[in-house]
This record gives structure tokens, sequence and C-alpha cells, in this order.
């Protein structure tokens, strides 16, 4: 191999660590859910001068789809404002997000660059953009309700 020439490594997902940040996501996530599993069911969060709502979308034996996203009635255009939908696998005691933003689907690697500029671990980002937020939330945040 000449000089400066440097060989960039594929990405590749590391499925130990994105299945202890699923589990991690699913236990933060499980006091912040409503009560109930019926579907439209939601709770809604003060984090400082933030409002989020959790909404259960889809409900099975062994699945709970939710929708998180910021709430506040601000100048803010909507895509400046965290939405994602995560899907609970009870079974299996995970979380996982499935849309976030404008990207309906999110892919386990992209390859790069991509058409819409992608990260190669743009999952695993969001995933643990996810659970950072959990925990600032779990941290700061007051339920809006006195009852979810």
């Amino acid at each position: 191999m000449g000089r400066g020439l440097s060989l960039k490594k594929r990405y590749t997902v590391d499925l130990a660590e994105i299945m202890r940040l699923y589990e991690t996501n699913y236990a933060k996530l499980l006091p912040l859910l409503p009560k109930s599993d019926e579907v439209g069911d939601s709770c809604a969060y003060q984090v400082f001068d933030h409002a989020y709502r959790i909404t259960i979308i889809e409900s099975t034996r062994y699945t709970t789809l939710i929708e998180l996203q910021q709430s506040d009635d601000n100048a803010l255009p909507d895509y400046m404002h965290p939405h994602l939908k995560i899907r609970l696998y009870h079974d299996a005691r995970v979380a996982e997000v499935c849309s976030a933003q404008q990207i309906s689907r999110l892919k386990p690697r992209y390859d790069y660059p991509n058409m819409r500029m992608h990260q190669q671990d743009e999952k695993h980002q969001v995933n643990r953009f996810l659970g950072d937020w959990l925990v600032y939330c779990l941290k700061n945040g007051i339920s809006k309700q006195s009852v979810c």
C-alpha cells in the first residue's frame, strides 16, 4: 500500500451493542408510557420549556408501536422537533426506533454517500438519540397530567 493511501473500513452493525441499546431504551421507556396500552392513549410531559407527547399507535399481544413527538407551539418548523415512531417488543424486552423525522423506514446500514446523505450508522445514531433523550426526560421531566 502506497503512502497517503488509506482503505476506508466498511461500516458493519455491532449486533450486541445495538441490542444492549434496544434493551436499555425499553427499560427507560416503560415508566413514561401511558398506563393503558389502548390505541390513542397518550401521556404528556414538560421538560423545562418543551412539551412532549407519547401516544400509543398500535397495540398487539407482543408489540406496541408508539409515537414520541415534541408538541411545543413555538415558532420552530416541524422538522426541527423530535418525532419518532418506536416499536416495543415485549417478549424480547427491546425498543427499536422504526422511523425518525422524515425517514419513514430506517435501514441498519447505509452506503455513503447516498442520495439523502444518511450516515452509515443512521439507525444506531437515532436509537442512541432516543436513549439520551429518555435519560434527559427521566431526570428533568414532569408529567403534565395527574394521571397518564
